[in-house]
């Protein structure tokens, strides 16, 4: 167990954090949901009824697409441009990497060893496997806002709309829009940042003692 721990800490430290917060965030919004019912004098719902609703559901998975949105673009980006200084790009002076021929190793994954297409999509698995997260995510949140908006509509004696119909409102863009430029903030953050500012230990740092013109963290 304790070399599990060693070898698996980071991942499992987060996914705990993860499921802290995502729990903490339904509890939180099933609270304030139920306020909201009785200011409108209404009968507050239980918190399956909650975690199963519109509400929820797009609250949260809205915020997981603007996620994997970023990851995707961020993996693309950093393959293609540079920072000077950043410990976050690629060296300068880095040469292309040649394709090295370990198709005979065993070490090696199967598609590197079986070549071909194959190898073409597993050197773009990462990015491939953001973009279908952030699809996923991305209906899901058009699926939850859906439910929700109708609900409202229909309190408010309005007429309902389809998933696509609800997905070309400015009410679904706004939700988008004000999570994607919050996550790319956050990357331009991160990427100037480091140029300057240290924290010893972390591979995100360059060492406390490099110089800030330094690029990348090797």
């Amino acid at each position: 167990m304790r070399r599990i721990l060693r070898e698996n800490g980071l991942s499992i430290v987060v996914l705990c954090i993860f499921l802290l917060f995502l729990g903490a965030e339904s509890v939180a919004g099933w609270q304030a949901y139920n306020d909201e019912l009785r200011d409108h004098g209404k009968a507050a719902v239980g918190y399956g009824d909650f975690i199963s609703s519109g509400r929820f559901i797009e609250a949260t998975t809205e915020n997981w697409e603007s996620e994997f949105l970023e990851m995707a673009a961020y993996a693309v980006l950093t393959a293609l441009l540079f920072q000077k200084g950043s410990a976050e790009s690629r060296r300068l002076t880095e040469q292309e990497p040649e394709q090295r021929s370990k198709r005979s190793s065993g070490n090696a994954p199967w598609a590197v060893r079986r070549g071909g297409w194959v190898l073409k999509v597993y050197e773009n698995s990462l990015t491939l496997a953001f973009l279908l997260l952030f699809l996923v995510s991305f209906l899901l949140h058009a699926y939850g806002g859906t439910r929700d908006y109708n609900l409202q509509q229909t309190e408010h004696g309005g007429p309902v709309v389809s998933m696509w119909q609800f997905m070309r409102t400015a009410h679904f863009w706004f939700q988008s829009f004000q999570n994607w430029q919050s996550e790319f903030l956050g990357l331009a953050s991160i990427v100037i940042l480091t140029i300057f500012l240290r924290q010893r230990g972390s591979p995100q740092s360059k060492p406390v003692e490099a110089a800030h013109s330094e690029t990348g963290t090797g």
